[in-house]
């Protein structure tokens, strides 16, 4: 079927064959008196005529057609241009493994260890594997420190366990009381609990036991206690308190384990999940791993520490360890064919797409004769050599190809000659001057590019991964199978959703990515040419991408990107909105997309990707329905379907009016949400539209009466629409008779 690509220049077109309908039936009918004479009612009514015009029909239908470029001769276009499809990428997450037991020694579990989603009788298996070796280690205990305020490097450190604790190995720390703030409390006060930096402990998921008083009382609120933990990761403090359950201490006041009716001296722990580059530091004369407990400023629900709280020991051990993954499934020692030593053979691998190879995943050829060889793939035969042993491998398509032969204009004449000599045909006779096309086509009539693997030989690829896909960014707590046996390991899962899966590149993306690719020439000058880079780096992940301009000559040869990524939008089809920390650009996404410019942009630029100032919105209004719609259960549905529209129209990559993602800082005006709802069917009138600002401040969303229009026409900030654990819902529709 021949397709039109609209989207592409409309340059002038000569048709090849250039006659109409009509012509055609005229030529038709002036041949009549040449082949037919005896032909003479040329009516529209006689039988012959009406064959003449359905003939006609047919040939105009079929010029019509030969007169199109159709979409098979544009894929060979684009072949010419080596423009292959790109194939799908992987999804990335962090896989916490919590062991069943501490062990008297440090644990390892292998890079490659395959986890999976639960398998049902509609989805299979989303298996996902460890990108490194994760080593659950032996947390040792060095220093408790305090610090009369918070500080980015701490300077101002006492020693509370010089010369008051003693160490036991097996026990951890014990003496006499220490409070850990300041007495009174104040906030900002904070310690630091530093760990020996020699013990492999990055990602580890630490319980550290904190011994306290008995039958004692700090005057806060056990259930929202005013503390914050932290650790240094080498660049910020970052928060390592997964949730508040996890603080059995309750804010240092036992009040848990005392309404259990056990004693706080025994000990109870506090969970810590630990950054996985948690590297080691040095402030003031201490050196090692360091984790901070800060007294943070009041908010409401919340009340203060009248005493500071005391302990009489400590101690840490590792329960599990956090290491990122990647959505693949290897597969090992694949046999491929055998060779049969002609140029450009192809074999297909057994399963497809291919991600991108690493250093332990190639070809093996093994010749009849001699030691197996190692392959190079390379990404195309441009540069290759007859004697070298390259092979490429089409990670869409999973199909890896070994050099062509290139054939020169000498070559058919001379395979010409050959059969000639073999038929006995005399040469003189079919081809004269014979004996000079013969000295001429002794030249070399064509080029190897790439080495052939010998006759016989066996083709073996020693590893590869294959996944990818949008489908892989699965939702937090999915991972929960270990493929295969993990000793030691009692569970596994997924705290944050996996991102970045995106699906294979289609044939109209590739038309569309064509044209922008041929203006930048893979050069980074513009700002079109950065964005339209930004978002080939993010191999599908980005949805969005705007150059913002520079306002300060401090920023002079800065580019700064504001990247939206893509998510899922399955949660808009049931009426509810996407989770905002979805949204977050990820340390893994920005430097895929950092590594990829600084290649292609000019000297001296400096490239900061940064992410919209996203807006909550909420919206209140009233509806009447027309009085066929009186049925309670049929205006649910309607409520559902309205709150659907608003959370697709209201939204950073499906939303805005042409449905492809709200437009940078363009305002939110009620006439929107009623231009959008009062084309529904059923709808009669519309009551009063609110719009209501989302902000995030102090760790919650916090709604108030926004300005009309809303957002700031000088801002670059993206609406967005999502549900709110605090308002559960962003959308109040009520119906009104």
């Amino acid at each position: 079927m021949t397709q039109e690509f609209d989207f592409l220049p409309n340059l002038p077109k000569s048709d090849l064959d250039d006659r109409t309908f009509a012509e055609l039936v005229n030529e038709c009918l002036l041949r009549i008196p040449r082949y037919c004479p005896e032909w003479t009612n040329y009516n529209a009514s006689d039988p012959g005529v009406t064959l003449i015009e359905l003939f006609a029909w047919l040939t105009d239908q079929m010029l019509m057609r030969f007169n199109q470029v159709p979409r098979r001769n544009y894929v060979a276009f684009l072949e010419l241009l080596g423009i292959r499809l790109q194939p799908p990428a992987p999804a990335q997450t962090e896989v916490t493994f919590y062991l069943s037991a501490s062990l008297p020694e440090a644990y390892t579990i292998p890079a490659g260890s395959e986890v999976a989603t639960q398998r049902t009788e509609t989805d299979d298996a989303i298996i996902f594997s460890t990108d490194r070796p994760l080593v659950i280690g032996k947390p040792r205990i060095l220093n408790l420190l305090s610090a009369p305020r918070s500080e980015e490097h701490p300077e101002f450190l006492r020693d509370l366990l010089l010369d008051v604790w003693t160490e036991d190995r097996e026990e951890g720390w014990a003496g006499q009381e220490i409070a850990l703030f300041s007495d009174p409390p104040m906030p900002n006060n904070c310690f630091y609990v530093v760990f020996d930096g020699e013990q492999q402990i990055n990602g580890n998921v630490i319980a550290l036991k904190l011994k306290g008083e008995s039958a004692t009382t700090t005057g806060i609120n056990p259930n929202n206690p005013p503390r914050y933990w932290e650790a240094w990761n080498g660049n910020a403090w970052q928060s390592v308190l997964l949730k508040e359950s996890d603080d059995r201490t309750r804010g240092f006041s036992f009040s848990e384990i005392a309404n259990e009716g056990a004693n706080p001296l025994q000990g109870v722990e506090v969970i810590f999940h630990l950054p996985l580059t948690w590297d080691v530091a040095q402030f003031s004369t201490y050196r090692g791993r360091w984790l901070r407990c800060s007294y943070v400023e009041l908010t409401a629900n919340q009340s203060g520490y009248n005493r500071s709280p005391h302990i009489i020991g400590m101690n840490a051990r590792a329960i599990g360890g956090t290491v990122k993954a990647t959505q693949c499934h290897a597969l090992s020692n694949e046999v491929l064919g055998e060779s049969n030593g002609k140029s450009g053979q192809v074999f297909q691998l057994l399963h497809s797409p291919v991600l991108p190879r690493k250093a332990d995943e190639y070809l093996l050829v093994t010749p009849p004769i001699g030691l197996p060889q190692i392959w190079t793939e390379v990404a195309d035969f441009s540069e290759s050599t007859a004697q070298d042993l390259h092979y490429i491998i089409d990670s869409t398509s999973g199909k890896a190809q070994f050099g062509p032969f290139v054939q020169t204009p000498n070559y058919q004449s001379q395979q010409t000659l050959q059969r000639l000599r073999i038929q006995g045909e005399p040469m003189q006779r079919v081809i004269p001057d014979a004996t000079k096309a013969i000295a001429m086509n002794t030249k070399t009539s064509g080029t190897q590019y790439g080495a052939v693997p010998p006759i016989g030989s066996i083709i073996q690829i020693v590893k590869y991964r294959t996944g990818g896909g949008f489908r892989g960014n699965v939702q937090r707590g999915s991972l929960r199978i270990a493929k295969n046996a993990i000793p030691y390991v009692a569970s596994l899962t997924n705290h944050i959703s996996a991102s970045n899966g995106v699906d294979a590149e289609s044939l109209d993306d590739v038309t569309i990515r064509v044209p922008k690719m041929l203006r930048t020439r893979d050069r980074a000058i513009t700002q079109t040419d950065f964005e339209y880079l930004t978002l080939i780096a993010g191999d599908g992940a980005v949805a969005r991408v705007m150059c913002a301009p520079t306002r300060r000559k401090e920023d002079a040869g800065t580019v700064k990107l504001l990247v939206v990524p893509r998510v899922r939008t399955e949660s808009i089809d049931q009426g509810q909105g996407i989770a905002p920390d979805q949204f977050m650009l990820t340390p893994q996404l920005s430097d895929r997309v950092l590594d990829y410019l600084d290649e292609r942009k000019m000297l001296g630029i400096q490239i900061r990707l940064d992410q919209p100032d996203y807006v909550g919105v909420c919206v209140q209004t009233e509806i009447a329905l027309e009085a066929t719609y009186s049925n309670p259960q049929v205006q649910q549905d309607i409520i559902r379907q309205l709150k659907v529209m608003l959370y697709r129209f209201l939204n950073p990559v499906t939303g805005g009016v042409k449905g492809e993602g709200w437009e940078f800082g363009r305002p939110v005006y009620p006439s929107d949400i009623v231009k959008l709802l009062q084309n529904f069917q059923g709808v009669r009138f519309l009551g009063t539209v609110q719009l209501f600002e989302l902000r995030y401040e102090n760790g919650e969303w916090i709604r108030r009466l926004a300005p009309q229009p809303m957002i700031d026409p000088g801002s670059l900030g993206l609406i967005c629409s999502w549900r709110s654990p605090r308002l559960r819902s962003s959308h109040v529709i009520n119906i009104v008779s």
